[in-house]
């Protein structure tokens, strides 16, 4: 009895993922998060940092090796390329940098 217990909660919890899931991929396309990626491409020098450890798996590579935006919309402002770049050849900025500023100019 316990099993089917077991299995009826888990039933349940997938389908309550499912559904987070659903809502927040519709949210995702709706609000963009709003972050610009720029790469200095005479200061890379094609280590693969930032491809490999990018959580949205944002960038990809040119022919050369160097990284490209490929999911730029993707972005989750982490800074993780940007902060771990040897060559400071990344930088990542807010699309809508007034967005958060109140009415008031503050």
């Amino acid at each position: 009895m316990q099993k089917k217990r077991a299995g009826r909660y888990q039933a349940e919890l997938s389908s309550s993922s499912a559904h987070t899931e659903k809502r927040a991929s519709e949210t995702s396309r709706l609000m963009p998060e709003g972050y610009k990626q720029i790469i200095y491409r005479d200061w890379c020098k094609a280590c693969g940092i930032c491809i490999a450890f990018c959580p949205r798996k944002v960038y990809g590579r040119d022919e050369s090796g160097k990284p490209v935006v490929e999911r730029g919309d993707d972005c989750n402002g982490c800074l993780f390329c940007e902060m771990h770049c040897p060559d400071f050849a990344i930088t990542i900025e807010e699309r809508y940098p007034d967005r958060r500023r109140k009415s008031n100019g503050r």
